[in-house]
C-alpha cells in the first residue's frame, strides 16, 4: 500500500478502513509481537490492547499523539516503539507498563519526561533523541536498571548530578546537543564503557583515564584545543585521537590531524531486551 493511500485511509474512522491499514491482524501473531510501523495511524486500533500476551509492540513512524487507556492492558510488554510520532507528552499508560525494558521515543516533541516514568524500574535502555529537552529529566536518573541512554540531538546543556545514580548505566549518547563543557557528572561514572559527545560545543576536555571501564569516547566536531586523556587501550574519535592528548604545534601554529571517521551510529535495527 502507497504512503499517499495509507494518509488517506487514515483519516476515515471506519472500521474497515483500520483492517486495511492492519491488513487484518486480528489475532496476536505466535512470536507474539506486533509491527505496525510506518501506516500513517492516527490512532491505536483497540484490538491490539487485547493481546494480553504481547511481547514486542512497535508504532514507530506513524501519526500518533496519544494512546487508549486500554494499553495498560498489555503487561507483558518489553519493547514499546514510539519514535517518528507527534508525542508533545509521554501518555501516562506507557507508565503502567512495568515489564518494559526497552522504550523508543525519538525524533517526537517531548519537552518534558512524567515524574510516572520512575515507575519503570525494568527499564534498560531508553531512547529520548531529537526531541525538544533542554535539560535531561531527573525522572531519568531513578531508572535504576538503566544501562543506555540516547539523549542525542536535543538541546541539552548540562547533565543532573543525579545521573551518578545510575551504577548499571554503560553507554550514554549525547551527540548534537549544547554543551558548552564536558559533563561534570560522567567524571563520577567509573563504571561507563562509552560516552558520545560529538556535536557540541566543549572547548576544553578534562582527563578521562581514571574511568577504568571506559571502552570509547566520541568527541568530534567540538571546538576543542585539546583531546581527552584516557587510559591505554580505550578508544578515541576526534581530532588527535591517534596523537598525544594534545595537538602538535610547529612554529606555533597547530597542526591538524586527519579526522578519523567516527564509528556508526547505534543500529537501526531494535535490539532485543537482554
Amino acid at each position: 500500500m502507497g504512503n499517499s493511500l495509507k494518509a488517506i485511509v487514515a483519516f476515515v474512522p471506519s472500521d474497515k478502513c483500520q483492517k486495511y491499514l492492519l491488513e487484518d491482524l486480528e489475532e496476536m501473531p505466535v512470536d507474539k509481537m506486533v509491527d505496525l510501523s510506518g501506516r500513517q495511524l492516527r490512532w491505536l486500533p483497540l484490538h491490539i490492547c487485547s493481546f494480553r500476551e504481547l511481547v514486542k509492540l512497535y508504532l514507530s513512524d506513524n501519526n500518533l499523539n496519544h494512546l487508549p487507556p486500554e494499553l495498560e492492558q498489555l503487561q507483558n510488554l518489553q519493547i514499546l516503539a514510539l519514535d517518528f510520532n507527534n508525542f508533545k507528552a509521554l501518555p501516562l499508560v506507557v507508565c503502567t507498563l512495568k515489564q518494559l525494558c526497552i522504550l523508543y521515543l525519538g525524533n517526537n516533541k517531548l519537552c518534558s519526561l512524567p515524574l510516572e516514568l520512575r515507575l519503570l524500574q525494568n527499564l534498560r535502555t531508553l531512547w529520548i533523541e531529537s526531541n525538544c529537552l533542554q535539560c535531561l529529566p531527573e525522572v531519568v536518573c531513578e531508572l535504576s536498571l538503566l544501562k543506555t541512554l540516547h539523549a542525542g540531538s536535543n538541546a541539552l546543556r548540562t547533565l543532573p548530578a543525579q545521573l551518578r545514580c545510575l551504577q548499571e548505566l554503560r553507554t550514554v549518547w549525547l551527540s548534537g546537543n549544547l554543551l558548552s563543557e564536558f559533563p561534570p557528572v560522567l567524571l563520577d561514572m567509573p563504571f561507563l564503557e562509552v560516552i558520545d559527545v560529538d556535536r557540541n560545543s566543549i572547548r576544553f576536555f578534562p582527563s578521562l583515564a581514571h574511568l577504568p571501564g571506559l571502552k570509547l569516547v566520541i568527541y568530534d566536531h567540538n571546538p576543542c584545543r585539546n583531546a581527552p586523556k584516557v587510559a591505554k587501550g580505550v578508544r578515541r574519535v576526534g581530532r588527535w585521537s591517534e596523537e598525544t592528548p594534545e595537538p602538535r604545534k610547529r612554529s606555533g601554529a597547530v597542526v591538524e590531524i586527519t579526522l578519523h571517521e567516527k564509528p556508526l551510529p547505534p543500529p537501526a535495527t531494535k535490539p532485543e531486551p537482554e
